[in-house]
Order: structure tokens, then sequence, then C-alpha cells
């Protein structure tokens, strides 16, 4: 008797193994909610699939609506293959498979979304962090990640499926416990490692040291400092935080304050190209300019900084590389809306006086 292959295999080789995706990956998690039951969103879900790793985790940077090719699989570079949750890795690829599974329920994908949901669990650390990398990767691959959002991803993801919301209504009883203990601990090390001065509260670096917990090196361009950037997606993620504690409340009222002292007025990123017409950046004066922040801020002075890979401390923008001022993102508006929508809401919502 021939064996019936599974839903998702079938349509792998009718469909996912020939062509890929018109949806940009970068959207899959983004469409409208009957898209994820079509044969298209099936086919990469099983794509997907077959890009998870060994330990239940996914590599970044990887288009997955197509099928990986013999050569991928083979690569065992740490950055090409290694299961992460730096830049959106594991969790969009959760993300998209529980959104497939709640608009056409198939126990192949459930296996492969739980062997992935698992992985996250496992890679949390006893004091509630999560590195970037896990199995973990010497460097400061193994600092806790607040980075790009890594860690934030994570525990977005858990809190969503431990309170049964939507796409995670399937996930069972054991495993909502689990990740309820996990983001609880996780919230646990988010207070433990906010940067105080002086005995206030202030915001936190994209990177701590896993055991001391202190502001920690990663690239040459990003120290140990105050992250304008990485701290937003902490601060809203905290804000969620049903009937918090006094903790959680002086957390969020630090940081904001932090956010509405730091705040850089008068100058505004210019992008024009330079004298020689290639890609280049500025900050000019501008009075008019909205209030931007700066992605690291000096411990102790609370000073604007930016660094090049030369990993010389400049006060000025302006001073490092052109190849890191048009190649990262030093200067946004990162804590705008928080500021201006989520933080008075959330006071409300809570009655703060």
């Amino acid at each position: 008797m021939r064996r019936r292959l599974p839903p998702v295999l079938a349509l792998l080789l009718t469909f996912g193994a020939t062509a890929g995706s018109a949806v940009d990956w970068h959207d899959i998690t983004r469409q409208r909610a009957e898209w994820y039951a079509r044969a298209e969103a099936t086919a990469i879900a099983g794509s997907i699939a077959q890009y998870q790793t060994p330990e239940g985790g996914w590599s970044k940077n990887t288009d997955m609506t197509r099928l990986p090719t013999k050569e991928f699989l083979a690569d065992t570079k740490f950055d090409h293959r290694a299961p992460t949750i730096d830049n959106g890795a594991t969790t969009t690829q959760l993300q998209f498979l529980a959104q497939v599974i709640t608009a056409a329920p198939d126990e192949t994908l459930q296996a492969v979304f739980f062997r992935g949901f698992d992985y996250l669990l496992a890679a949390q650390y006893e004091n509630g962090g999560w590195p970037q990398y896990f199995p973990l990767i010497k460097g400061y691959y193994s600092h806790i990640t607040y980075n790009d959002n890594a860690m934030i991803n994570v525990l977005t993801v858990l809190r969503a499926a431990s309170r049964g919301e939507a796409p995670y209504e399937f996930v069972d009883a054991a495993r909502r416990a689990r990740a309820a203990a996990a983001v609880a601990k996780g919230v646990g090390c988010i207070l433990r490692t906010q940067v105080k001065q002086q005995g206030r509260r202030l915001a936190w670096c994209a990177q701590h040291d896993e055991f001391n917990f202190l502001p920690a090196w990663a690239r040459n361009f990003e120290p140990p400092s105050l992250s304008g950037s990485e701290s937003v997606g902490i601060v809203k993620f905290l804000m969620g935080v049903e009937k918090p504690s006094p903790d959680v409340i002086a957390a969020v009222e630090g940081a904001v304050a932090w956010f509405q002292e730091v705040g850089i007025r008068g100058v505004s990123v210019d992008n024009h190209p330079g004298p020689d017409g290639q890609k280049d950046r500025h900050v000019v004066g501008n009075p008019a300019g909205p209030v931007l922040w700066a992605r690291f801020y000096e411990l102790g002075t609370n000073r604007p900084i930016f660094l090049g890979r030369d990993k010389v401390v400049q006060y000025d923008f302006n001073a490092i590389e052109r190849e890191r001022r048009t190649g990262y993102n030093y200067l946004s508006d990162w804590p705008a809306d928080l500021l201006a929508k989520d933080y008075p809401r959330w006071r409300a919502k809570n009655k703060l006086p």
C-alpha cells in the first residue's frame, strides 16, 4: 500500500519545490487571516520545516519562502546555520507557523512548531535572560541580548502563548504553564538589568553580561551604554504586564523619565549624497527638526556617543566613517510613539496618579 504523505509535504512536492512565494519573507506574518489557509502559505510552512535545525530553532537572514538547497543545509558556519533569536530568527518562524496552524490545522506542522517552542524554553538562562545563540557560542553572542529586540521578541511569543492568545490557542496547557514561568523569569531579568544612576532607574544596554548583568560590548560600534532604541521595546513589553508590580511600574516610569530627558533637539539627519555623489549621511543643525534619540548614550553622563569600526568613542556623529554613518542607525525617533501614545494609555489603564 502506498504511504500517504502528510498534507504539508505533499504541497511541497507540488508547489513549494518549484516556485518561490509572491509574498516577501519580511511580510509573512502580516498577511490577511484567510491567506494562511491557502496552498502558498502551507507550502512556505513546509519550506520552513526543512530549515529547522536539529536543536529546534532557525538560523537568521534567510528567505525561507524558498526550499533550502543541499549546499545550504550542509554549510555549518555558525552565522549561517546556527539557531538564533537574532534578527527575528525563530520567533518569526514560530509566529508564521502558528498562523498557518490556526487557519489550517496540521499535525506535522504542530510538531515542527512545538520543537521550536521548546527550543525557546530550553535556551533561557536560569537568570531569566536569553543569549543571542543557543547552543551557546563564545563571545558577545552569549550575553543577555536585547539587541534588535531579540529577547523581547521571544518574551512576546511566550507571553501570548501562555495567555492562549491568537494565534497560539492550540498550545497545550503544559507548555502554556512553562511559558508563563519563563516570562516571569524574563521580567525579573529585565528589572535586574535596568541601569541605575544615583538611585534612579534609567534604561538598558543592548546586551548585558550574563554573569554580572552589567552593560557589555557587542561589536566594535556597539559599546556598553544606554540604548535609546532597544529600551523602547523593553518598556513596551513591561507595559503589557497584567497587574504590574511596584517594581514594574518603577521600571517604566524611570525609563520614560530618562527618554524625556535625553531627547536631542535642534538637529536633523541629512541623507544627501556626498560631493562624490555616493551615499552619505550627516547630522545638521535644524531648529525645527523633530526630537531624536541616540542609539547609544554614555554611561554616567547620558551624552550621545557614536562609534565606528575603530571602537573610538565620538561625541560628533559626523566624525565616524562614512561606511558606518550610512550602514547603521545611530539616530532616530524610536521613543516618540511610546511617549505620546503608549505611556499615557498605560497610566490611564492602571489608574496611576
